[in-house]
């Protein structure tokens, strides 16, 4: 089953879906993303939630989605998730996100059960990039946004392969922290054992 716009159309006025990329890696930032859709008949068919979707999936559906739909991003950098932490992080996130829509909106669905306090209506929607269009093609957005920033930073740093784990804690990566150092580009405050402990090397 795919989302669909039930969720929507069950709401009057502009509404935007939300959600992020990038809470669980141990390197790089968090990215949001914001969808509106003006109009619920153009059909994209195949948008669903970013993680059920294939690289070359995902990167067709994101050319789509920005082709119709209105979006904005938001990044929350590795400094913010150190100083703060993750979840304060994501909202600062969708709450950049939103902003950069630059849209007055009646209503915003987010994934999840922790929304951003914002100006607008909220509802948090648990499961919701299964659920509403708005809310998977802003997964897909973000998540192609986020992969991106990842495969930039590997030419930075390519002896952690983030062009393949996009910073997510796979062995090789843990292998090449432990071996290497961290960058500051990793989030101190994650683990493993919390990378504050592991060799302080930047290479």
């Amino acid at each position: 089953m795919y989302p669909d716009f039930t969720l929507e159309d069950s709401l009057s006025g502009i509404i935007a879906g939300v959600d992020e990329a990038g809470r669980g890696p141990l390197a790089g930032p968090v990215v949001s993303a914001a969808v509106v859709f003006f109009d619920r008949n153009v059909v994209i068919d195949g948008i669903n939630d970013s993680k059920k979707l294939t690289v070359r999936s995902r990167e067709f559906l994101y050319n789509k989605i920005i082709s119709i739909a209105k979006y904005g991003i938001g990044i929350s950098s590795v400094e913010e998730i150190n100083l703060y932490n993750i979840l304060v992080a994501t909202k600062l996130s969708m709450k950049r996100a939103l902003t950069n829509l630059n849209i007055e909106l009646d209503y915003v669905l987010v994934d999840g059960n922790q929304p951003p306090t914002v100006k607008w209506q909220v509802k948090p929607i648990v499961n919701g990039d299964n659920l509403s269009i708005s809310i998977a093609a802003a997964s897909i957005i973000a998540k192609v946004t986020r992969d991106q920033l990842m495969q930039t930073l590997h030419y930075q740093y390519p002896k952690y392969n983030w062009y393949k784990n996009k910073g997510y804690g796979t062995k090789e990566h843990i292998n090449a922290i432990n071996y290497y150092g961290i960058t500051e580009h990793h989030r101190k405050n994650f683990a493993p054992n919390s990378l504050n402990t592991i060799g302080q090397k930047h290479y």
